[in-house]
């Protein structure tokens, strides 16, 4: 079941991931500068990618604190 919902989703980014590209090649590739939001789409980006990045090196210490324990345990 939890298998099934991960693909569905999995299928669902890679469709949406070749979609997006071909509706932006028909817009015009400097509206976002013109407009002055490159910025803001820029630094919404860096954030995202950062907090990913916060996120895993959290999970990565906790999972080594874990098995820490049960190795001491053993």
């Amino acid at each position: 079941m939890k298998f099934d919902h991960m693909r569905l989703i999995f299928t669902f980014i890679l469709s949406v991931s070749l979609y997006l590209p071909s509706v932006w090649a028909y817009g015009s590739g400097d509206f976002m500068r013109e407009t002055g939001k490159i910025g803001v789409v820029f630094g919404v980006v860096l954030l995202i990618f950062a907090g990913l990045i916060w996120y895993m090196v959290r999970l990565d210490r906790k999972l080594t604190k874990l098995e820490q324990q049960i190795k001491d345990d053993q």
